[in-house]
Parts: C-alpha cells; sequence; structure tokens
C-alpha cells in the first residue's frame, strides 16, 4: 500500500476524482466535474503503467512487452468504451485521433528537444529500424482511414450509408491482424538479440531490464492492475458525460477538448517517462513510449473500438471526416521524414512542437457538423430511408 499510493505524488490529484462524483451528484456543474476527473485519472493512468511495469518483471521480458503493448493504452480504451456506449462517436474519433497526434508531434518534440538540451551532443542515436517500421505501420493505419472518408466525400458509395461502414469494420479486421503480427514479430525479435547478447554486453536497456527488481509481489501487480482499471472505468463514465456541459461552460469548441485537452492531460504521466528517458540519452526507449504508443492507437485501440461499436450496435467506422484524416496523413509524413536516418536534435524536436501548436490551433476553430454521435447515426438512418 505504501509503494503504490504515497510514492508516487501525482496520487495526491487521486481525491479530484471523487470530488467530481460529488460534484455531479450534488450539483451538476459540468464545468468542474469535466476538469476533476481528468485530474482524477492523471495518477490512476500512472499507477497502472507502475503495475505492469512490476507485473512484467515476473513474466520476463518478452511476456513483459506483451503485457506493456496490451495495458500501455488502457485509459483511452475504457474512455472510448465509454464514450462508445454514451453514443458519442466523433468523441471516440477525436479522442484517439488527439493521442496519436499528440505522441508523434508534442511527445516525440520535446523528447527531441529536451534530450538534445540536456545530453550536450550535437545528435542523438536511435534504432532506425524500429522506427522506419512503426512509421509503416502508422501509413498503413491512415491508409485504412482514407478509403472511407473518400467513399463518404464522393458519394460513390454502392450502398449510400453502409459502404464506408461495411468497409471500415473489414479494415479494421484486416488492422488487428497485422497489429497481432506485428506483436509477435517484435516480441521474436527481442528473444533473438536477447540470445545474441547473452555472449556479449547487452545496451543500456537490457542492463536496466536485467537488474531491475520488482517492488511489489505478482499477484498484488495482477490485483492492483484490477483496482485501477475499475476506477478508471469509473472516472471515465464522469468524464464523457460531462464533456457537452464543459465545452458550453467553458465555450470551448468539443472537438478542441476531445483532440487536445484528453490526450494531453489523460497521457501526461506518459509523456513526462518519455521525455525523462530521452533526457537520459535513452532515445530507443522514449521512442517506443511516443511513437510505439501511437502505433498501438492507430492499429489496435481504433479498429478495436470499431468492432466494439459493431457488437453494441454503434454505427462506429473509420471516417475520421476529411479534415481530422488530412491533419493525421501530414502528421505521419512528417514524423516519417524525421526519423528516416535514424538521429535526433533540438532543432527537430522544436519543429515537431510547432508543428503541434499548429495543428491544436487548427482544431481550436474547426466546426465539426457531427460532433454528436447521435446526431451522426441520424443522418446516417436518413440516408438509408432516403
Amino acid at each position: 500500500m505504501k509503494i503504490v499510493l504515497f510514492k508516487s505524488k501525482l496520487n495526491l490529484l487521486i481525491p479530484c476524482g471523487f470530488l467530481a462524483i460529488l460534484i455531479d451528484y450534488t450539483s451538476q456543474n459540468q464545468g468542474w466535474v469535466f476538469p476533476l476527473s481528468l485530474l482524477g485519472i492523471i495518477p490512476l493512468a500512472e499507477r497502472l503503467g507502475f503495475a505492469t511495469e512490476q507485473l512484467g518483471l515476473f513474466t520476463g521480458r518478452t511476456a513483459g512487452g506483451l503485457l506493456n503493448a496490451t495495458f500501455g493504452n488502457a485509459t483511452e480504451l475504457v474512455i472510448s468504451i465509454h464514450a462508445l456506449r454514451s453514443g458519442k462517436l466523433r468523441v471516440v474519433q477525436q479522442s484517439l485521433l488527439g493521442s496519436i497526434l499528440s505522441n508523434t508531434l508534442l511527445v516525440l518534440g520535446c523528447a527531441f528537444f529536451g534530450g538534445g538540451l540536456a545530453c550536450g551532443k550535437t545528435e542523438q542515436a536511435f534504432r532506425k529500424e524500429d522506427a522506419v517500421l512503426n512509421s509503416g505501420l502508422l501509413l498503413m493505419a491512415v491508409m485504412g482511414l482514407v478509403s472511407p472518408a473518400m467513399l463518404y466525400y464522393t458519394h460513390t458509395e454502392v450502398n449510400l450509408g453502409q459502404s464506408a461502414l461495411a468497409l471500415s469494420r473489414f479494415s479494421s479486421c484486416i488492422m488487428l491482424v497485422a497489429y497481432a503480427a506485428f506483436i509477435y514479430f517484435e516480441l521474436s525479435n527481442s528473444r533473438r538479440r536477447d540470445e545474441a547478447s547473452e555472449g556479449g554486453g547487452g545496451d543500456q536497456g537490457d542492463d536496466d531490464y536485467e537488474y531491475a527488481y520488482p517492488e511489489i509481489s505478482k499477484w498484488e501487480a495482477v490485483a492492483w492492475l484490477g483496482i485501477f482499471t475499475a476506477w478508471i472505468s469509473v472516472f471515465s463514465d464522469f468524464l464523457v458525460d460531462a464533456i457537452e456541459g464543459a465545452s458550453k461552460a467553458w465555450k470551448i469548441p468539443i472537438a478542441f477538448i476531445s483532440t487536445v485537452l484528453l490526450p494531453i492531460v489523460g497521457n501526461a504521466a506518459e509523456h513526462a517517462s518519455a521525455v525523462m528517458f530521452a533526457v537520459k540519452d535513452k532515445l530507443d526507449i522514449s521512442l517506443g513510449v511516443a511513437i510505439g504508443s501511437s502505433t498501438q492507437i492507430s492499429m489496435f485501440v481504433i479498429p478495436f473500438s470499431v468492432v466494439t461499436g459493431w457488437m453494441m450496435g454503434q454505427p462506429m467506422d473509420l471516417n475520421f471526416h476529411l479534415f481530422e484524416t488530412a491533419s493525421l496523413l501530414i502528421t505521419v509524413l512528417v514524423v516519417a521524414f524525421l526519423l528516416q536516418d535514424g538521429t535526433s536534435n533540438c532543432f527537430k524536436g522544436l519543429m515537431l512542437i510547432l508543428c503541434y501548436l499548429i495543428v491544436a490551433a487548427s482544431f481550436y476553430v474547426y466546426a465539426d457538423p457531427n460532433i454528436d454521435g447521435l446526431r451522426d447515426s441520424q443522418n446516417r438512418s436518413y440516408f438509408l430511408y432516403l
């Protein structure tokens, strides 16, 4: 209890989540419920990562990598499921899109910038092969989003309102298969690297893993995983319900809240860890947090949300609308070009941060005509009726 609950100073924010619940039941002031719920989720997400890391020390590097891949974006997944249940499909789409944009531009940019300043090097090097592979998967995800959007906006669907949805569900299944193959490939490569480094000296990341000792037992880690996931689910329910009220109270577009505020605040602990590793000149780990997290959201969380919506009877699809799809495409291309030489520096980091500021400002002035998933569903039904 002492290690899990009192070691991290972020845990001082946990009471904010309970205060949000109290305010919701007493005054229903959504302008306060939303930010307090966000603040309450931040330490729970960080502790969820801690419990996952501890459990990975018992299971070994290969299974530990799989655990991190599974629970790495559990917070986003839980919030998406609650939004799907509420029929807020556009909130799901924009919050997941915002997570990709913030990870690839803001987090990676801060890591490059902070690492370049702290290490005193002209350039930092990272494993080029992993960066190129993740960039390719991000481009594959963009391809999966472009096709339904083009069908929708060119009015070339065979069955209006149905073809794009059917294509989205098919593409989502393909993307899930591709991500499973990627996980298998990565774990197999990791095992080969471990075997190859047994005779010689491994890299610093291998040494850190080898001499890391668990602070809690295996079953304690499993129990805390369940507890933190449950409380994140509770707070996420109030968070999703308060988005529209907070938008009216603050006079901020829902698109900006979903795409910018939710990802930045919800992933604050993850962002800090990426910068911390870059400052310690462990850029491969920073890339694993930033680009790896983006790959997981684009190739697993988004397709999984489409399939989950299918099971719930919600018309969740991969049509992220033209503005969001174009923003993602340009972002992925910029990041892919900057990663292709396997080096980073302060200027590259500054470029990525400034690009994110442009994207964030764009969403602040963006008027989304179908921000309400229910309204979008009604529009689909209307077109089907015609």
